[in-house]
């Protein structure tokens, strides 16, 4: 894999200005050209070239989940044969209610479970029922589960960078 290509004053200036989200304008292209002195087609285009060549991963909304009628959510956790990681997580990754999902290692003898993914759901029964469809996808590679819900809100931030 090449090197990331080198961001400029203007590129790092626009991810300081977008790292906490866009203006929530009508035109947040527009607002954030006029902050920075450049047109909106510019800032389109930087914030294209950045996504294209790795500099920032993705731009996209981010619901507040419990307004909009989620207030269940689960980590559910998976003990997975670790041959079958990598196909099995983009399985579960692509379920319409899964919103993130990833390997991480396990911690034995404590913490057996080496695939993560999180479900969102109204309730709790609802969040086990789809846990249930997680496990008949993961079939005889599954040897262990367990759903971690939510018991507080907490405010997630990605990386920041200074101006």
């Amino acid at each position: 894999m090449s090197a990331p290509e080198s961001i400029d004053a203007l590129d790092r200036a626009l991810i300081v200005a977008t790292q906490g989200g866009l203006p929530l304008v009508s035109r947040p292209y527009h607002a954030l050209g006029a902050e920075l002195g450049i047109s909106a087609d510019e800032v389109k285009a930087r914030l294209a070239r950045m996504l294209e060549t790795g500099i920032i991963r993705r731009i996209g909304a981010v619901p507040n989940h419990y307004a909009i009628g989620y207030a269940a959510n689960g980590m559910t956790v998976w003990d997975v044969d670790d041959a079958q990681i990598d196909a099995l997580g983009e399985r579960i990754g692509a379920l319409p209610f899964v919103t993130h999902c990833y390997h991480r290692p396990r911690h034995l003898p404590d913490w057996p479970f080496n695939l993560f993914a999180m479900v969102h759901a109204a309730d709790r029964s609802e969040v086990e029922h789809l846990a249930n469809q997680i496990a008949e996808l993961l079939g005889d590679a599954l040897r262990g589960r367990d759903i971690l819900f939510s018991s507080k809100i907490l405010k997630k931030t990605g990386l920041r960078i200074g101006a």
